[in-house]
């Protein structure tokens, strides 16, 4: 047997033939020999790594609860494990065991279990692994705390035991636990002289929690009169290192062994210990990230078991994260393939090497919340014939999403990597040597170019390397670059279904596109059992929602933004609210006003603004405006893939910022018309702009209030009508007012009727001057095809010359009596022809030109048969020459506009998806 010296030796570098120099070398052999007098053979395989010749032996029973070792030679009858359906097994991670009453649920839930046989893996109770792993950092950084760290390890466990053990059970695991605390001491001062540790004896370390929850709850069980036993699995599970900090499992030995510990500890119930297992050497080690799991899948394959169910503080597996998608739904059942896929690609599920063991036997795994017994959690097995699920819902042939944030973008492109064999070897090899891990790959089928995903951490060395590679090939061209794309998120879609079935990309690239995603790679395996982009990590959320939504009909959500809540802006608030639930509960649609923005204060809210009392909290939690702060806000919130601004003003700065917003992917909403009748140049880039894209621009309520004026003439236009002429009262005010103009009264008197009941501008001349029929004619004049601008419109002002300089509107309405008498003379006039007066507004296609201007119609006229405030719009067109398509109603007021504006973000949500 090797010297205790020996082991020094390769554990510190220390030589032997220098202790006499480093008296701290003296101290630690000191230090140690208390515990590894009798155990140096197995002190050296985890020093070392190694293993030493030696015969096996009976375990030393002082450690028996951190180390057994089951293949002694003692002669016993062995008597084989039964395998199959008889036997289930559960797997309980840290926070299912995290305290004494969490540990007594669990022992409920295995008693209730009518199983015939049950195994039971567990974790260490919740934090106590990462408090292993602190005390081995501690220890090698030589920072003494690591003994009061200990002392809270021990009495986290002691307490738990006081709370579920008693009697003789209780004395036998304090003793236990007391002996395992007391070794562990000594090894944590030996690797605090020494200054570090082997990974072995690491993972000896840290295993001890398992071992300590395995006993605590075997215990508990036996309480209920079970005949249970506890198994540590080291004694069991046997695999191999495979490198990049995995294993693999030798099952032909572990079940050899398997059978041996059996024979030793024949019962119907075990619980086993998770996350650790040994080498074939019997060296300590762990099973890595998710271990645990991995642990209970690997026993239920040596088993043969009837089903594995994994535990945990989740009802199942969700459709996509339901912190990012509050409409993730839980999936019934999910393929081996499907969960191995959402699994690789960062879903919650479990780790994909879970699967291997249980699939290889066709073994179903349950995934359940021990916090809701109700759940009935999700099952990962076989795809059944008759899939249930997929008949309800047949358009769901993707499973689930499922995202990796943190990446970057390496693209290695170059007309010199066209037919050359080796280039892809060549750039992967070097990756390989910096050890960084590829995620996706996607390349052109021109070889042009290569590009892969990496962990963002990992770009910098990856980029030196194929820098460095491919050196004299960039300096001779035949590379172009080695481009990093930093900031980049993966989004995977995953169903088994999806393969053959045409038209699931298509969805999900509209999807994206919708939500203005920009796509910067793709890729997709032959299997087409999952399909892969790359997006900006900014828009991770917003894509993720916007493709949950598309394929699993989640409420449409749009975050919006109302602008102006003056007398239509307010109206239109009142109206969202009183249709909301309707919305959410027949039409899945779902309007969250973000903000709402004023002239001087704006209130916003992160989860949507209670329209039953935004007047309230506009007054209680109104903060100063400002635009761009508003904008920010609504646009910026991920976890809604759109957004829409609703702009209820008249003003023509907040116009001007049409086109940023568009560009921006925000949709825009508008009764405003300076926009659409402002600068030509400024028109036609807004609609170029809206028909490059899938950001819409909706403005009907800029013409006829209500009416489907707008949407009218894109109908004609579209199915190939040619306009010849529009011509209409467009103006709800002057149509009250010449409607009301007859039987002798006075023009003044109906101007004033107008105004006082909240027809007309404060200032009614804003009205009678023309300029607002004028703009709606210029709107429609260019969605008909001309070019013109307002300044080219012919308008006939109702305000009379000397009172354009009126002061106020006080002084205007005091002296507008004085030219009573000029509109009296007109109306008499066309009296006395049979005719009326209408203020109409007119586009005349065929002469390129527009009209505002008072006409006379006779009698029998349609717009002669106008009463209140009605609009009417004539449309003669090719088809409809001899007799004009009328379209008429109310053109004026707040409820009208609304209502006008609230259809516009209807069509929205029905563009984005929404059942129509």
């Amino acid at each position: 047997m090797a010297s205790f010296s020996a082991a020094v030796t390769n554990f510190s570098g220390i030589s032997p033939s220098r202790t006499s120099l480093y008296p701290r070398h003296k101290l630690f052999q000191s230090q140690c020999r208390p515990f590894f007098s009798s155990r140096s053979s197995h002190f050296l395989l985890l020093m070392k790594g190694l293993t030493l010749p030696q015969r096996r032996k009976t375990p030393d029973s002082t450690i028996c609860a951190s180390f057994t070792d089951v293949t002694s030679n003692v002669a016993l009858e062995e008597k084989l494990p039964p395998k199959g359906e008889t036997w289930s097994v559960h797997k309980f991670g840290g926070t299912c065991v995290g305290t004494s009453q969490r540990i007594k649920n669990v022992a409920e839930i295995i008693v209730k279990d009518d199983s015939e046989r049950k195994l039971v893996v567990v974790s260490a109770m919740s934090k106590v692994t990462d408090m292993m792993y602190a005390l081995i950092h501690k220890a090698q950084s030589r920072d003494e705390s690591y003994l009061s760290s200990l002392d809270a390890v021990s009495e986290k466990h002691s307490a738990t035991a006081h709370d579920i053990l008693e009697g003789d059970n209780l004395a036998s695991f304090l003793s236990k636990l007391q002996n395992d605390i007391s070794n562990l001491k000594a090894m944590l001062r030996a690797i605090y002289i020494a200054g570090h540790a082997t990974e072995s004896f690491t993972d000896f370390v840290v295993g001890h929690g398992e071992l300590w929850s395995a006993q605590m709850l075997s215990l508990v069980i036996r309480k209920s009169g079970i005949d249970c036993k506890w198994m540590d699995t080291r004694d069991v599970i046997i695999v191999n290192p495979s490198g990049s900090n995995q294993v693999d499992p030798d099952y032909l030995e572990s079940e050899q062994r398997l059978e041996k510990w059996y024979s030793l500890n024949p019962c119907k119930v075990i619980i086993a210990t998770g996350f650790i297992a040994s080498t074939p050497q019997n060296i300590p080690t762990t099973l890595k990230r998710d271990g645990s799991d991995f642990s209970a899948a690997i026993m239920g394959a040596l088993f043969r078991a009837r089903q594995v169910t994994i535990w945990t503080d989740v009802d199942g597996v969700y459709s996509a994260d339901p912190r990012k998608v509050s409409e993730a739904v839980i999936l019934k059942t999910l393929s081996y393939q499907e969960a191995w896929e959402m699994s690789y690609f960062g879903a919650n599920v479990l780790h994909p090497r879970t699967i291997i063991p249980v699939m290889r036997y066709g073994i179903p795994i349950m995934i359940r919340n021990i916090f809701n017994l109700s759940a009935p959690g999700t099952k990962i097995c076989h795809p059944s014939v008759n899939d249930h699920e997929d008949i309800q819902n047949l358009q769901n042939y993707v499973k689930g999403f499922a995202t990796i944030d943190n990446l970057a973008l390496v693209n290695v492109e170059g007309t010199g990597m066209a037919g050359v064999p080796g280039t892809a070897s060549a750039i992967f090899g070097a990756v390989k040597d910096v050890g960084a891990n590829v995620i996706m790959i996607s390349q052109a089928s021109s070889e042009h170019s290569v590009c892969f995903a990496v962990p963002e951490k990992e770009v910098k060395a990856v980029a030196e390397a194929l820098q460095s590679r491919f050196r004299q090939a960039l300096d001779n061209g035949r590379l172009s670059q080695v481009a990093i794309i930093p900031n980049c998120s993966i989004l995977a879609a995953v169903g088994q279904k999806m393969a053959s079935t045409p038209g699931v990309s298509a969805s999900l690239f509209n999807a994206l596109a919708k939500a203005n995603i920009n796509v910067r790679a793709i890729a997709q395996g032959c299997s087409e059992y999952n399909i892969t982009v790359v997006v900006k990590r900014e828009d991770c959320i917003k894509a993720l929602r916007a493709v949950h939504s598309r394929f699993y009909l989640s409420r449409t959500t749009i975050s919006m933004g109302i602008i102006g809540p003056g007398l239509i802006g307010s109206t239109l608030l009142d109206q969202l609210r009183d249709q909301a639930s309707t919305l959410k509960e027949e039409f899945n649609i779902d309007l969250r006003v973000m903000g709402i923005l004023g002239s001087k204060s704006m209130l916003l809210s992160d989860a949507g603004i209670d329209l039953a009392i935004w007047r309230e909290l506009r007054e209680e939690k109104g903060e100063a405006a400002d635009l761009e702060k508003f904008v920010q806000h609504v646009h910026g919130n991920h976890f809604i893939p759109n957004t829409a601004l609703v702009d209820c003003t008249a003003d023509s700065v907040i116009a001007g910022y049409y086109y940023e917003w568009l560009r921006k992917g925000i949709h825009v909403i508008t009764p405003n018309k300076k926009a659409n009748s402002g600068p030509l140049e400024q028109y036609l880039r807004l609609r170029a702009l809206q028909r490059q894209s899938y950001t819409h621009y909706f403005y009907e309520a800029t013409v006829g209030a209500g009416l489907p004026i707008v949407s009218t003439l894109r109908g004609l236009l579209e199915t190939g009508d040619r306009i010849l002429q529009i011509e209409g009262i467009f103006s709800g005010t002057l149509s009250y007012i010449f409607n009301n103009f007859k039987d002798g009264r006075a023009f003044s008197e109906v101007v004033a009727e107008a105004k006082e009941a909240g027809y007309t501008e404060p200032d009614p001349r804003d009205d009678l001057s023309g300029t607002d029929v004028a703009r709606k004619v210029i709107i429609l004049a260019r969605e008909s095809g001309l070019k013109l601008e307002l300044s080219n419109i012919s308008v006939e002002s109702l305000v009379p010359e000397p009172l354009q300089v009126c002061a106020s509107a006080q002084e205007f309405m005091q002296d507008l009596p004085k030219f009573d008498q000029d509109f009296t003379k007109k109306q008499k006039d066309a009296e006395n022809a049979g005719e009326v007066l209408r203020y109409v507004g007119v586009v005349d296609v065929i002469n390129r030109k527009g009209v505002v201007e008072l006409r006379r119609y006779k009698k029998d006229h349609p717009f002669a048969q106008l009463s209140g405030s009605d609009n009417i719009i004539a449309f003669t067109t090719r088809r409809y020459k001899d007799q004009p398509m009328i379209v008429r109603g109310p053109g004026a007021g707040a409820q009208v506009t609304a209502g006008g504006i609230f259809s516009d973000i209807l069509r929205l949500a029905s563009y984005l998806g929404a059942p129509s």
